[in-house]
């Protein structure tokens, strides 16, 4: 579906990541206790951090910070997220043009979706870390989630072994020390599916997008985040459909809320040998 295009000009069907590579190098200086007279040097990879400009039907909606790969699962992700669309067969066209000034993907959606979405178009800047800059009004900021019905069951042993392997599958963050992840784990506890990025929403985006494209959102399994469980990705889980949340880090309440009254089963600081269970413990055995 999505089409590279580069300065303006016409390219070959490829992911755009070969356009904008995630990180950059940079020469730096180190300080430490044990030299304290000497600074030495080395080079250091540092996060890629880009406007990326959604653009539905030829008008702009959103202009977010993000890492610059797998920009099509992203407005795919933010798409399901936000309620512009109900499943990936809404969009006709996905195109992403890589510009001086940041990057931008062109989405040709279905009549009564940009119909729609025109109705409650809002103008936001999203920043890193941000995922309601911008919204015009309070009832912007939480959407009417549905209640997420599934079957789903998984064992605290597979959330263990996810947790315990995360890192493993987080090339990006490894090398820069600066980005979050989202991963997405079988019943067993197996990676399947994992998204990098310098936003953790965006992260998230970016696999529902992935998942949706391999036609996986709503086969078992759970979400696994190395961020803080935050409202807006829980937001985003019921959105997609998914039952089974766990972060390493904490949750807001406002997060355990919107889990609670979507039925979600939410998890938070999973570590080695221990996490917390906020809802619906009866999905985990």
């Amino acid at each position: 579906m999505a089409t590279v295009v580069k300065n303006g000009s016409a390219g070959e069907n490829e992911t755009e990541a070969r356009h904008d590579p995630a990180h950059a190098e940079f020469s730096v200086k180190i300080w430490t206790a044990v030299r304290p007279n000497n600074l030495d040097e080395k080079i250091d990879s540092i996060a890629e951090e880009i406007p990326v400009a959604l653009v539905f039907n030829d008008i702009s909606h959103v202009v977010m910070m993000a890492s610059p790969g797998e920009l099509d699962s992203f407005a795919i992700g933010f798409s399901l997220t936000e309620g512009i669309i109900t499943s990936l067969d809404d969009i006709y066209d996905l195109q992403v043009s890589v510009g001086d000034a940041g990057i931008e993907v062109n989405v040709t959606l279905s009549n009564q979706c940009f119909m729609q979405l025109k109705d409650r178009r809002r103008s936001m800047t999203g920043r890193t870390g941000c995922g309601v800059c911008g919204a015009e009004s309070l009832e912007q900021i939480r959407l009417p989630v549905p209640s997420v019905t599934s079957n789903n069951v998984v064992s605290h042993d597979a959330l263990q072994k996810a947790t315990m392997t995360l890192t493993d599958y987080q090339p990006l963050q490894r090398l820069t020390g600066a980005v979050h992840g989202a991963a997405w784990f079988d019943p067993e506890g197996s990676m399947v599916c994992i998204c990098e990025d310098v936003g953790r929403h965006n992260a998230l985006d970016k696999l529902i997008g992935c998942l949706s494209k391999r036609k996986l959102l709503g086969e078992p399994g759970f979400l696994l985040l190395s961020s803080r469980a935050s409202y807006e990705m829980v937001q985003k889980a019921a959105m997609a459909g998914i039952a089974i949340v766990v972060a390493v880090s904490a949750p807001t309440a406002m997060a355990i809320d919107i889990a609670r009254k979507a039925s979600i089963s939410l998890v938070g600081f999973s570590r080695d040998g221990r996490h917390v269970v906020y809802s619906n413990h009866q999905r985990l055995i």
